[in-house]
């Protein structure tokens, strides 16, 4: 069974947004979280989806690359909110701060998914577009030895939903895609791009933004030993 790390398993915290404003703050700039927010909403409300916008290829692929990705968008906050950064160092403190460990905390509900998981004698895998740090990130947070395996967009030079990646992972595995299951919390990337390869792909909406997914779709991990039940097929070789 295989996981997505980002707002799969852990997230900012406390959040994007009261980092961002913190930040903002810590440089002389008046904001709130809901200021970030509703500005995110509006420039940006899919990460991923913005990479179209700006006509990027990749996110993370590497620090070169992601710095230059997340840069854009700063822009197109900073604009919104009328916050000026000639000299972009609003955007490198953002960029460095989001890079520490320190920025991100597990969910609640990932250690013990994890364990129950890998409890029902699963083999546990990641597959995530993150930068190469993602790995020393897990192991300050002791959940790395849990996975038997990791892929990084970062490390690789591959993101998802590039079936690459997913295949690199089933290969260093030494699974067939029919016998695996993939959970992410992205509908195109992560779930539909699970599927593409074969996998069986689960979607976890957590903030409720896609109710009417088509496929396996939960809003909590507590909710994977019943899936994994009900899909015995793949899950049960995985």
């Amino acid at each position: 069974m295989f996981f997505d790390a980002g707002e799969t398993l852990l997230s900012p915290h406390p959040s994007f947004h009261e980092i961002f404003a913190e930040v903002a703050s810590q440089h002389g700039h008046s904001v709130s979280a809901p200021d970030v927010e509703g500005a995110l909403s509006l420039v940006a409300p899919n990460y991923i989806e913005v990479l179209d916008k700006l006509g990027e290829t990749a996110w993370s692929t590497s620090r070169e690359v992601s710095e230059r990705f997340w840069g854009t968008v700063y822009a197109v906050v900073f604009e919104h909110l009328d916050i000026p950064d000639p000299d972009q160092k609003l955007a490198k403190a953002l960029y460095e701060r989001f890079t520490r460990y320190e920025s991100y905390r597990l969910f609640p509900d990932s250690v013990p998914a994890l364990q129950k998981v890998r409890g029902m004698g699963l083999k546990l895998g990641l597959i995530s577009n993150f930068e190469e740090w993602l790995e020393g990130m897990l192991i300050e947070m002791e959940v790395a030895h849990l996975f038997d395996m990791m892929v990084i967009s970062g490390k690789e030079g591959i993101e998802k939903p590039d079936p690459k990646i997913f295949n690199i992972a089933l290969e260093r595995s030494g699974m067939a895609a029919e016998e695996t299951v993939y959970v992410g919390d992205h509908p195109r990337i992560d779930a539909e791009g699970a599927e593409a390869v074969g996998m069986t792909g689960v979607l976890i909406d957590r903030k409720n933004r896609h109710p009417n997914f088509e496929g396996i779709r939960i809003t909590t991990l507590e909710e994977l030993p019943a899936v994994l039940t009900a899909s015995g097929g793949a899950a049960a070789g995985a």
